[in-house]
This record gives C-alpha cells, structure tokens and sequence, in this order.
C-alpha cells in the first residue's frame, strides 16, 4: 500500500444523481429502482414507476371520491361550473399523498 493509496481511501465519495450527475453532497437523495444508487429529487419525481403508482392511486381513489362527493350532481346532469376545479383537484390530492409517501419511503437521508 502506497501513501497516496492511503490519501485516496479516506477522501470522502462523491455521490451524483445517475440521472442528471447533480452532486448529492447536502440535497435530499432517494434510493429508486437500482437500490445502490441515490437519485436527486428532480429525477425522483420524474421516476417512471413513482409516476405510474401515484397516477394509478390517484385514478382509483379519485374515482371513489369524485363518486361520493360529486355523483348526485354528476348523475342529475347539474354540472355546476365549480366541478371545473373540484373534479381535478379531488384527483390530483391523492396522486400528490402518494408521492409523497412514495419519497419519504424511499429517502436516503
């Protein structure tokens, strides 16, 4: 073993994001997929299976919300111009729950 071996061992990695190459030093990192590397929150978020879960989630429960919620008016054919905002917004809280749990779940540190 050589002096400079020693030097190189006990200099800190530097850890990047496979995805885009961000230094991970300080930022939130998350363990996605490949369960060795560490990916930013950037291209966390951008995951293809976290977005198919959460949009799934959010299709589902959605569905069960917007039925419970709004299905009397939706079935009556009153169709109010506040279920312009009310329809997406009861789908778009659960996808956004689970991202979320998604990420917290899979937080490296």
């Amino acid at each position: 073993m050589y002096a400079d071996d020693a030097v190189e061992e006990q200099r800190p990695s530097t850890e990047m994001c496979p995805g885009c190459s961000l230094v991970l030093e300080s930022r939130p990192a998350f363990r996605l997929g490949d369960a060795t590397a560490l990916t930013c929150l950037r291209c966390a978020l951008t995951h293809p299976r976290l977005l198919r879960r959460s949009a799934l989630i959010a299709a589902l429960i959605g569905s069960l919300l917007v039925a419970i919620n709004q299905g009397d008016l939706l079935l009556a054919g009153d169709w109010r111009p506040a279920l312009a905002w009310k329809v997406p917004l009861t789908y778009l809280v659960p996808f956004l729950v689970a991202t979320w749990g998604a990420l917290l779940n899979t937080r490296a540190r």
